[in-house]
């Protein structure tokens, strides 16, 4: 049975509270209402919450403090802002900011319903429900020492500053949209517009409008004029989410666009000029897509100017100790706990597992691991049963592990002593990359490994690693 979304709705007009909750329960959302702000941000740390709907005047603590307050703290939950016609503009500069959609006092139901609609089907795709790209926060490094992530950096690091297109491909969870906030904001466009869309959450038929924006009357319900996502970005980055679900016919537009920087709204004969740096991204294979007549070959071509691939969880196990430091860490501040570490047992399960939905599997399954703690460190029984149940059988046949780092000589150790020492080297391993990407200086290899000087120097000394820096 499908879990019904939850909606947070906060505005100081009573009458209009009761009008939209009532409406927003009709179509089956489950509703809390609010009549202020900082009601709104007290309720974000008490529960659940999919989709935001906030007025953008209210006491206390008005929308756009709601809306910066969710993007630092709940990226992926969808802020719909409802303004009055004489606030348009400021409605527009929250898009920009980062509201997901605005809604203009009055407005009709179909239009109220469709926005929400559209939020709740984005919300899911960022959540977890078909494709979240976690790593949360745009000031988060890129996290991984891997080969395939040092890569990936390089890429970052050559194309950032360029207008060039960057096409990033790669299953859902591995973080595409971080790799792309991550070439906006390293790059001069980094105080200009980031306008995200997730191009499976909007029906195809809505695509256009969404795109490249409407002029009054284009159609039923286009009660005023609105700016499109193009409008919105210029000067700065926009990122195509999915892009192999754009329709053929809005394709053609859409490769206009690249080639010229140019377009008209729906409706309109003003032809609209636009500065966006397009980055776009996919879990689909778009070869099979153009030998199956789905996706323009012309388009293709034109969006793979620059190609990176994000490799899947699994290709990348070594960087799963980093993921756990990072988010044992940023869970212990959302939820109020202070774990400081993870069992080795434990870290040999979660190293076992598959992680077929990648990252995004791998954050939700440490903050339940977080939560669930009750001493210093996350030990076995509080990871999710069912990763626990699909450990492979550990040691494998005709193998041996080591009696300390290194050291391949142990065949007899016990299950407990194996995973321990397994962890040993997997961690000293971690290590020493990170001093030798430092050049063995230990302050920056405890910044790059997210823990504390002192602690890193206690490694060290219980590895045998010693360092002439400091």
């Amino acid at each position: 049975m499908e879990v019904a979304k939850r909606i947070l709705l906060a505005d100081d007009e009573v009458n209009l509270r009761r009008v939209l909750s009532a409406q927003l329960q009709r179509d089956g959302f489950e509703v809390t209402v609010v009549d202020h702000g900082q009601a709104a941000i007290d309720m974000l740390k008490a529960q659940h919450v999919d989709v935001v709907i906030t007025d953008m005047r209210m006491p206390h603590v008005d929308g756009m403090t709601l809306l910066r307050h969710v993007n630092e703290h709940y990226q992926g939950i969808p802020v719909i802002m409802i303004t009055a016609h004489g606030t348009v503009d400021t409605a527009v500069e929250a898009l920009k900011l980062g509201a997901f959609d605005y809604i203009t006092k009055p407005f009709e139901r179909e239009e109220f319903r469709h926005v929400v609609a559209k939020a709740s089907r984005t919300s899911a795709l960022s959540q977890g429900d078909a494709g979240r790209e976690t790593m949360s926060t745009t000031r988060e490094t890129l996290i991984g020492s891997s080969a395939a992530m040092n890569q990936v950096a390089q890429v970052i690091e050559r194309v950032s500053d360029t207008p060039s297109t960057v096409l990033i491909t790669g299953e859902s969870g591995t973080g595409k949209e971080l790799i792309a906030r991550m070439l906006h904001e390293t790059g001069s466009r980094r105080d200009k517009p980031f306008i995200a869309v997730h191009c499976a959450a909007i029906p195809s038929e809505l695509i256009e409008s969404e795109l490249f924006g409407y002029e009054k009357g284009a159609f039923t319900g286009a009660v005023t004029s609105k700016p499109g996502r193009f409008e919105l970005a210029h000067g700065g980055t926009l990122f195509l989410d999915e892009i192999g679900e754009i329709p053929l016919p809005i394709q053609v537009k859409l490769l206009r666009v690249l080639q010229e920087s140019e377009f008209e709204r729906v409706g309109g004969i003003r032809t609209i000029k636009v500065d966006v740096r397009l980055v776009a991204a996919t879990n689909r294979d778009l070869q099979t897509e153009i030998n199956e007549g789905r996706f323009r070959e012309d388009l293709y071509y034109r969006l793979n100017v620059v190609q990176t691939r994000l490799p899947p969880l699994r290709e990348r196990k070594e960087d799963i100790p980093l993921f756990v430091q990072h988010f044992i860490a940023k869970f212990n501040e959302r939820l109020g706990k202070q774990v400081s570490g993870i069992a080795p047992e434990a870290m040999a399960v979660l190293q076992d597992h598959g992680w077929r939905g990648n990252i995004r599997e791998l954050e939700n399954v440490m903050e339940r691991c977080v939560l669930f703690c009750d001493g210093d460190l996350i030990q076995v029984d509080a990871i999710p049963q069912e990763l626990s149940q699909n450990i492979s059988s550990y040691p494998p046949r005709n193998s041996s592990f080591p009696s300390s780092p290194g050291d391949l000589s142990s065949p007899n150790l016990g299950l407990k002593d194996a995973v321990r020492e397994a962890t040993q080297r997997i961690e000293r391993d971690i290590i020493v990359q990170a001093l030798e990407q430092t050049d063995f200086n230990v302050t920056h290899a405890a910044k790059l490994l997210k823990i504390s000087r002192k602690s890193l120097q206690t490694k060290m000394k219980e590895f045998g690693l010693r360092s002439d820096r400091s």
